[in-house]
C-alpha cells in the first residue's frame, strides 16, 4: 500500500482506487496479477487527507461541543486526580489506551476502503462523488437547477431504439449514466407504457415532476435518486417480462411505477428502528408505525398536490382516488418488518391466482415493489456488488450514530461485525429466493431472468466468506506460530474476541420473524 501511496503522489490518509485493465476496480494487495506496458492498472486517488483541522473542527460543532475546551477540563480533572490520590489510578491508563485505540480507528481509512468501490465503468465526466459525508444531505439549489436545465436540453432528443431495450432488461447498469440521463430514461418508460396518452400526461407536468422527485432525493449512499431508479427500472423490467399490459389495467400498471420512482423519496439513510429509537420527528408523527415509509407517501402526494407537478390532474376523481389508494399500499409495503406477511398472503392465494380479482392484484403489486426494491442481487455482479458497498456505508454511517447517541445498535449495521459476505449469504437465502422463487411460480419466464443471477450471487458470496474463513484461521495459526508477548491480564480481559460475523447473522435470521433486522443490498430499511 505504500508503495502504491509512494507512486500515485498520495498522503498517508488518503484513499486509493486501482483498476484492472478492464477497468474493475481491485483490491491493492501482494496477489496482484504482474502487468505489463500492454495491461496496465490504472491508480487514482479519491480523497484527499480526511484528517485536517478543519474536519475536526466542523465535526466537533455538529456535535455540540468545543474540543479545545474539553481537552483542557480533562487535563484539569487528571491533574486534580493525581493531587487527591498521589498516584494516577491504573483506569485512568486504561482509559487513555481506549481513546488512543478509538482515535487511530477513526483516523485510519483502511475501514473505510469500500467508499470508493463505484464502479464507474465509463469515462463520463462530473461523476457523483461517493463520498457523501462531504455534501450537504439536502440536494443544493445550485445542483438541482444544473440537472434540471441538462434533462430539458436531453428530454427532446430521440432515444435509440437500442437503449430502449435496453431498459426493459434486469441487466441494465444504472452507473453509466449521470442524473439528468436517469430522468430521460424515467421520461421514456412513462412514454413507452402509453401513459402520456392514456391519461393524458402533459410532457412538460412528467418532466416536472420528475425534476421534482430528483430534488427530494438526498446526498446518501445507498438511498438515493439512483436507488429510486433501479427500483423504477427492475419494476419496468419486470411489467415487460411478465407481459403485464395484457393482465392488467393501465391505471394498475401507472400505480406500480410511480410507487417504485416515489418510494424512497427524502430517506435520510436512517432505518425505522433508528427513528423510533431515537425518538425522531418522524417517529413521532406516525406513532411508531412505519415512519420511513409513511414520510414517503407524504412527500409523494406534496408533489403530486402542486397542479405544476401533478401528473395525475386529468384524471377522474374516481381515477384519483383509486391511484392514491395503491401508490399508498405500493409504498407502505416496501417496510420489511411486512414482509413476512405479505409474502405469506401471495402464498395463500398463488394457487387459485385470478388478475380479475381486485384483492390478488393488491397483493401481486405489492410483491412486485418488494422485489423491485430488493433486486440488486439480480442484477450483474459488476452492477449488483457496488450497491452493497453503498448499503453497508450506510449502514456503518448509522451504527456509528447509534453508538455516539447510546442507542441500541443494529447488530448487522455495526462495522465491527459484519462482513460484505456475511451480509449477503443469509439475506439472498432466507428474503431473496423465498420471494424471488413465489413471483417466478406466477411467471416461470422470471426464472432465468431474476432467480438464476441470484444463485450465482449466493455462490459468488458463500466463495467470499469461504475465504475470508481460511484467511482468519492462516492468520490464527500464523499468531500462534510467533512468540507469545506478556501482557498483563487486565489488558487481555479489556480486548474480548470481537462477535464472528455468522453468529451475528445467525442471530438475526433466527429471529427471521422479525424481518426488520435482515440485511439486504436493496432492501428499504433493513
Amino acid at each position: 500500500m505504500d508503495l502504491f501511496r509512494s507512486a500515485a503522489e498520495a498522503g498517508p490518509h488518503d484513499i486509493l482506487k486501482l483498476y484492472n485493465p478492464k477497468g474493475n476496480i481491485i483490491n491493492i494487495s501482494p496477489q496482484l496479477t504482474p502487468n505489463s506496458p500492454h495491461s496496465c492498472y490504472k491508480l487514482e486517488v479519491v480523497a484527499a487527507d480526511c484528517n485536517s483541522e478543519p474536519l475536526g473542527t466542523e465535526l466537533a460543532v455538529a456535535l455540540g461541543f468545543d474540543l479545545s475546551s474539553m481537552e483542557k477540563r480533562l487535563q484539569s480533572l487528571e491533574k486534580k486526580i493525581l493531587t487527591e490520590a498521589s498516584e494516577t489510578p491504573a483506569i485512568v491508563y486504561e482509559m487513555k489506551r481506549q481513546v488512543e485505540s478509538f482515535r487511530e480507528k477513526l483516523e485510519s481509512v483502511e475501514h473505510l476502503s469500500w467508499l470508493g468501490l463505484f464502479k464507474e465503468l465509463s469515462e463520463r465526466p462530473h461523476k457523483p462523488s461517493p463520498f457523501y459525508h462531504k455534501r450537504t444531505l439536502r440536494k443544493t439549489r445550485e445542483e438541482c437547477e444544473h440537472v434540471r436545465e441538462k434533462f430539458l436540453q436531453m428530454s427532446t432528443l430521440e432515444v435509440s431504439e437500442e437503449v430502449r431495450q435496453y431498459l426493459k432488461t434486469p441487466t441494465f447498469d444504472n452507473w453509466q449514466w449521470e442524473d439528468a440521463e436517469i430522468m430521460v430514461l424515467l421520461q421514456v418508460m412513462y412514454t413507452d407504457l402509453d401513459f402520456i396518452s392514456t391519461f393524458n400526461i402533459e410532457l412538460d407536468v412528467l418532466q416536472q415532476f420528475l425534476y421534482e422527485v430528483y430534488k427530494r432525493y438526498n446526498n446518501i449512499p445507498f438511498h438515493n435518486f439512483k436507488h429510486c431508479f433501479c427500483v423504477t427500472q427492475m419494476m419496468y423490467g419486470l411489467i415487460w417480462l411478465t407481459d403485464l399490459r395484457s393482465k392488467i389495467d393501465s391505471v394498475d400498471l401507472l400505480i406500480m411505477l410511480t410507487s417504485a420512482v416515489c418510494h424512497d423519496l427524502d430517506h435520510t439513510g436512517y432505518n425505522n428502528a433508528y427513528q423510533i429509537n431515537a425518538r425522531t420527528e418522524l417517529a413521532l408523527r406516525y406513532n411508531d408505525i412505519s415512519p420511513l415509509e409513511n414520510h414517503h407517501c407524504a412527500v409523494a402526494f406534496e408533489i403530486l398536490e402542486k397542479n405544476e407537478s401533478n401528473i395525475f390532474r386529468n384524471l377522474t376523481t374516481e381515477q384519483y382516488k383509486r391511484i392514491r389508494e395503491g401508490i399508498i399500499k405500493c409504498i407502505l409495503a416496501t417496510d420489511m418488518s411486512r414482509h413476512t406477511d405479505i409474502l405469506n398472503k401471495f402464498k395463500a392465494i398463488l394457487s387459485t391466482f385470478d388478475f380479475d380479482n381486485k384483492d390478488h392484484r393488491d397483493v401481486l403489486m405489492m410483491i412486485m415493489i418488494k422485489v423491485s426494491d430488493i433486486s440488486n442481487e439480480a442484477r450483474p455482479m459488476d452492477v449488483a456488488e457496488p450497491w452493497l458497498d453503498c448499503l453497508l456505508q450506510e449502514f456503518f454511517n448509522q451504527s456509528d450514530m447509534e453508538k455516539l447517541e447510546g442507542l441500541p445498535v443494529t447488530p448487522f449495521m455495526d462495522r465491527d461485525k459484519v462482513t460484505k459476505p456475511s451480509s449477503q449469504t443469509g439475506f439472498i437465502r432466507f428474503v431473496l429466493f423465498p420471494l424471488f422463487i413465489e413471483l417466478a411460480n406466477l411467471f416461470p419466464c422470471l426464472e432465468q431472468h431474476i432467480i438464476d443471477p441470484v444463485r450465482k450471487a449466493l455462490d459468488y458470496y458463500t466463495e467470499m466468506e469461504k475465504a475470508l474463513e481460511r484467511e482468519k484461521q492462516n492468520r490464527a495459526q500464523s499468531e500462534k506460530a510467533k512468540p507469545k508477548e506478556s501482557t498483563t491480564p487486565k489488558e487481555s480481559e479489556l480486548s474480548p474476541e470481537p462477535l464472528q460475523p455468522s453468529a451475528v447473522f445467525g442471530d438475526v435470521i433466527a429471529n427471521s420473524h422479525k424481518t426488520t433486522t435482515v440485511v439486504s443490498s436493496g432492501n428499504d430499511d433493513g
